[in-house]
């Protein structure tokens, strides 16, 4: 679960995090989820820390996708929770499967797209 790690998580960067609060519900990444008028998917995906998820809009083409793909490179994984190889299996199985043209939306730097990540990002090809 994601917030076992966060006192460590904290620690890291000279925090001290309180009593985690608790989760209500899991959320179930096999449903759509609905945003006004927008249809949204969450999709798992795990290796660069517990938890991590898409958000994928199936109908423009678009995924946000945190910290788990950059252009021309991948997530960190040397975080709690974190493995190599379950994030290259999660980014080939998951997000590699997606249209080409999916814009990709990472937590921080440039955008990308799909074709461009399965074509040149060294750590894929």
């Amino acid at each position: 679960m994601l917030l076992n790690a966060a006192v460590q998580q904290a620690a890291m960067f000279g925090m001290h995090l309180g009593k985690s609060p608790s989760i209500d519900e899991q959320i179930d990444c096999t449903k759509y989820f609905t945003f006004g008028q927008t249809n949204v998917q969450l999709i798992e995906l795990p290796g660069h820390s517990m938890g991590s998820i898409g958000i994928y809009h199936q109908e423009s083409a678009q995924i946000i996708v945190g910290d788990v793909l950059f252009s021309g490179s991948i997530g960190r994984t040397d975080l709690p929770g974190g493995n190599y190889n379950t994030l290259i299996g999660s980014i080939k199985s998951k997000l590699l499967t997606l249209p080409e043209n999916t814009v990709v939306y990472p937590g921080h730097g440039p955008t990308t797209t799909i074709k461009k990540e399965k074509h040149s990002n060294p750590f894929l090809v």
